[in-house]
């Protein structure tokens, strides 16, 4: 469809894919930077609750309307660690894997990425869910994960493989809605026509 000074989208040049390549290979990596932090203060916040109160992660932390369900204080956990996480993952991907000139302010850009972490996070708290709950068909083995060390632990494990399943999402998301004024443009042909 070509009219006078009509606009025509061309298909991706190699130029655009490998900025885009790029682009996701900067997600990765400040991705798994996240990774580290939110292990980091999983790991701290599940030892300083230990130390100081005696509480394990499978512990009850409040009972869900008098029923047999409870929020567990993994859930806790995981949310101060997506928290911090978040924030740590906002600030390294506004400053290098989204750079763009045309910045929006820190807020404005902060709230669109922490709605889609929070959507992440709760893909990754029913992951964990149904990686801790021994009644679930998901739950990681006991034998296997047996809490006897820092390796073996099932809440550690199940906090990695409940983060690795969020992160496609999270990228996808941010990509075409937190990040949006900061893509690499796509190129326009302009084509003129001589009139009939």
């Amino acid at each position: 469809m070509t009219t006078e000074n009509s606009q025509v989208a061309p298909a991706p040049t190699p130029h655009h894919r490998r900025a885009g390549l790029l682009q996701f290979l900067k997600f990765g990596i400040v991705g798994g930077s996240g990774v580290l932090v939110n292990m980091a203060v999983t790991i701290i916040v599940t030892k300083i609750i230990l130390w100081t109160a005696g509480i394990v992660p499978k512990d009850a932390f409040f009972n869900l309307l008098g029923s047999q369900f409870h929020v567990r204080w993994y859930h806790v956990i995981v949310t101060i660690a997506f928290l911090v996480a978040n924030t740590w993952n906002y600030q390294l991907n506004r400053m290098w894997t989204f750079k763009a000139d045309n910045r929006r302010s820190w807020w404005r850009e902060f709230f669109p990425f922490l709605t889609t972490g929070i959507g992440s996070f709760l893909l990754s708290q029913i992951v964990i869910t149904l990686l801790m709950n021994p009644t679930s068909p998901l739950h990681l083995p006991a034998d296997i994960f047996d809490d006897s060390s820092g390796v073996r632990n099932m809440f550690y494990w199940a906090t990695l493989i409940s983060i690795v399943v969020a992160m496609p999402v999270n990228f996808i998301v941010n990509r075409l809605w937190t990040f949006r004024g900061s893509k690499v443009a796509p190129a326009v042909i302009v084509v003129d026509q001589p009139p009939r």
